[in-house]
């Protein structure tokens, strides 16, 4: 689903993080016990897998920082809430996965958008788009309204989003996930 950032693919007009979107994102996450820290905008973000901008992973925090596209975040905040405790408990920038887990992911992220303020669903996936992620159907929001129901049982079956895909505000995650 993801490729390396493209800044000829429209980059520049990516929602990035401000302090009003920071504290949202906050308050998502922490039920779900990931904790999210920034960092000065001229440091290396740890944890980050494709480097950049880009928000990283490591132990159960979620790095950013001013310049972190939205997108970024939720889809690494969505891998830690989807992957194993075995995996979880070892994360340090690579979240792995199958492919089943990815589309997982993908979804997720596209939920949590509505929780940002002037963010929604419809902008998480033109972000997604404008980054590069790559659909069999050819945009994020086509394969989220056309191909994306084995993406929402993968996430229903864990509990994450409830019989309506609508997600779930955990208080904590299952450890035998």
């Amino acid at each position: 689903m993801a490729s390396a950032p493209s800044a000829e693919r429209g980059a520049d007009m990516i929602a990035r993080f401000d302090a009003s979107r920071l504290e949202a994102l906050r308050r998502l996450l922490e039920p779900w016990g990931l904790a999210v820290s920034t960092v000065p905008a001229d440091a290396e973000i740890p944890g980050s897998f494709w480097g950049e901008s880009e928000a990283g992973l490591s132990g159960a925090t979620l790095w950013l920082r001013a310049d972190t596209p939205v997108h970024s975040a939720l889809h690494e905040a969505a891998h830690y809430v989807c992957m194993d405790a075995a995996r979880r408990r070892h994360l340090h920038r690579d979240a792995g996965g199958d492919f089943e887990e990815e589309n997982a992911v993908c979804y997720l992220q596209i939920l949590w958008g509505a929780a940002l303020p002037g963010i929604g669903s419809a902008r998480v996936m033109a972000d997604m788009d404008a980054w590069g992620y790559t659909f069999r159907l050819g945009s994020a929001r086509a394969w989220f309204e056309g191909e994306a129901e084995s993406a929402r049982a993968w996430l229903q079956t864990r509990g994450i989003v409830d019989a309506d895909g609508l997600p779930r505000v955990s208080s904590r995650i299952d450890p035998s996930l």
